[in-house]
């Protein structure tokens, strides 16, 4: 064990002054007093608030990564959301009508013609002219029923059909609408998660909780207002069928279609088939770039299927108008002049560079599937988060001078060695924070506190051991080396099982319990490396140098 071969020397240096290159920006730079006043501003520049702003403080070919601050250090916002599951219905019915339309078509010999009735956002309800012919509509429209994709729903349809007189009936069943309400939730879910990594805010708290809400903690941000702001922004986009258009509001639209203001022309209005041909789900990227005249504007493509849908409507229809709507606002409805393969487009309007670049990211984000209700919303100032930091330097502090006199007092010249090391361990701790982007919340420094406490629990185990082989007659040389090989199976048993502990704290846990995993996962890894390694390398080089015949630990 007193043999240490020279790469082995230069190795552990490296990865020594490599963890102090790592840490050392974060005392430079104090995010904390700087983050109220300078998040919005980097948001909308698109930049990361974690950015290094050195001004010369810190050279630029060095490592400038920073550990993040959690919300309870650095102040941000808090949402708690709910999703309007039920919104996903109305559209799901708006959906399937022309299916239903276009399966009946074909059997007008036998139910007669067919007329879509008022009735609940959540059925198709039609009128048949041919009561009799009843059962086949019934046949007909049963047979677009799919199994519901959900293991709770194994068996079921999507649809039911039922018949009220001579009204057909078509419903989402309830099996369907448990399996909705759960991919409407992890899809809203996973956008309010893409919007967010969008503008660049990083380390974001984005978790379900309950059946139908969704929290959201983001730090940084300067008010709750600035985050829904970045997520309650639809951007739906459609492109729909016109089927007039005029100056009037409430004109009736008819069954299957609505009306919607023009986004350009004030006060005109289009009368659109509510189903769309094409939806913003089937887009696949969406840039912002100018057309034709040097104006604004987004260029956009579609995936397979909505190419292919795309393509064969502007076929069909040349001559018609085509409404392009976003947000149920027409942006534009040109009249379709050819067929228009390759599924891809340009959106025109009176746009800025501005609104052109935050509609694309818009897009490519996708649309929320169904609106958010905020239930609450809480600012958190990051004058909270400096009292937190300032208490918890103090308890580190306090803890860090205690374990360095006892260390000191208990083992003498060894135990500074410890001391040493333990400092170089901190550093580590830091450097690896900064290097994977973790995040330090206050439970984050409570796991940092504790690894004070355990990073000499190796060295004190070591130390004994050697302790116990002085007793017994070995030689200071001997007595270092029993001491290291017979503690190296008891230090990795022991710390092995906390850090798996550390780990399924951070795979199950969420919140302030993965932030005190982090830093006692990476608090355990690096006092196993600085125990193992760099305090018996300072032994063994002092004990190269010294030569003691006798040695006091």
């Amino acid at each position: 064990m007193l043999q240490i071969d020279l790469w082995k020397r230069v190795l552990i240096w490296l990865v020594c002054a490599a963890g102090i290159m790592l840490a050392l920006p974060n005392g430079f730079y104090t995010r904390v007093e700087q983050a109220n006043d300078a998040a919005a501003d980097i948001i909308a520049k698109g930049e990361t608030p974690e950015r290094l702003e050195t001004a010369g403080q810190w050279p630029s070919f060095l490592p400038s990564g920073l550990v993040n601050l959690g919300l309870d250090l650095r102040g941000g916002a808090h949402l708690l959301a709910e999703v309007q599951v039920e919104d996903v219905y109305e559209a799901r019915m708006d959906a399937l009508w022309p299916e239903v339309r276009d399966a009946l078509r074909p059997e007008r010999s036998t139910v007669g013609t067919f007329r879509r009735q008022p009735g609940p956002v959540d059925q198709i309800r039609l009128k048949i002219s041919k009561p009799d012919g009843m059962a086949r509509a019934l046949e007909v429209v049963r047979g677009l029923a799919s199994p519901v994709t959900s293991l709770t729903g194994a068996g079921a349809t999507d649809i039911e059909v039922a018949a009220e007189g001579d009204i057909l009936v078509v419903e989402l069943s309830e099996a369907e609408k448990l399996a909705s309400d759960d991919r409407t939730v992890r899809q809203s879910l996973e956008i309010v998660r893409r919007r967010i990594d969008e503008v660049g805010t990083r380390e974001p708290t984005i978790q379900r909780q309950g059946a139908d809400r969704i929290l959201i903690q983001v730090p940084g941000i300067g008010s709750a207002s600035e985050l829904k702001a970045i997520i309650g922004t639809t951007a739906q986009l459609t492109f729909n069928p016109v089927v007039g258009r005029g100056s009037d509001a409430d004109a009736a639209p008819g069954i299957g279609n609505k009306v919607v203001p023009s986004l350009d022309e004030e006060g005109f209005f289009y009368t659109i088939e509510a189903a769309a041909v094409v939806t913003g789900e089937d887009l696949v990227d969406a840039q912002p770039s100018f057309d034709q005249n040097g104006r604004p504007a987004v260029t956009f493509r579609f995936n397979t299927s909505g190419a292919r849908r795309f393509g064969d409507y502007t076929a069909e229809n040349i001559g018609s108008p085509f409404a392009i709507v976003l947000d149920d606002e027409v942006v534009s409805a040109p009249v379709i002049q050819s067929h228009i393969p390759g599924g891809s487009g340009i959106i025109t309007g009176n746009f800025t560079v501005e609104e052109s670049t935050n509609l694309a990211v818009l897009l490519r984000a996708g649309a929320l599937p169904a609106g958010l209700d905020f239930l609450e919303e809480r600012t958190i100032g990051p004058e909270l988060g400096q009292d937190s930091i300032d208490a918890g330097k103090i308890a580190t502090i306090v803890a860090f001078v205690a374990v360095l006199v006892f260390m000191g007092l208990s083992y003498g010249l060894f135990g500074l060695f410890a001391n040493v090391a333990l400092i170089l361990n901190i550093a580590l701790i830091f450097g690896m924070l900064s290097l994977i982007g973790g995040t330090l919340t206050l439970p984050g420094i409570a796991g940092i506190v504790l690894t004070v406490g355990m990073a000499v629990d190796a060295n004190v185990l070591i130390f004994e051991r050697i302790r116990e082989e002085l007793k017994a007659g070995r030689g200071p040389a001997k007595a270092i080396d029993e001491g290291y090989s017979k503690a190296l199976s008891a230090i990795l048993d022991a710390n092995i099982t906390t850090f798996i502990t550390a780990v399924i704290l951070f795979a199950m846990g969420s919140g302030p319990v993965r932030g005190f995993a982090i830093t006692l996962g990476l608090g355990i890894l690096t006092s196993v490396f600085t125990a193992i390694f760099v305090t018996r390398l300072m032994i063994v080089m002092w004990f190269e140098r010294r030569r003691p015949k006798t040695i006091e630990v």
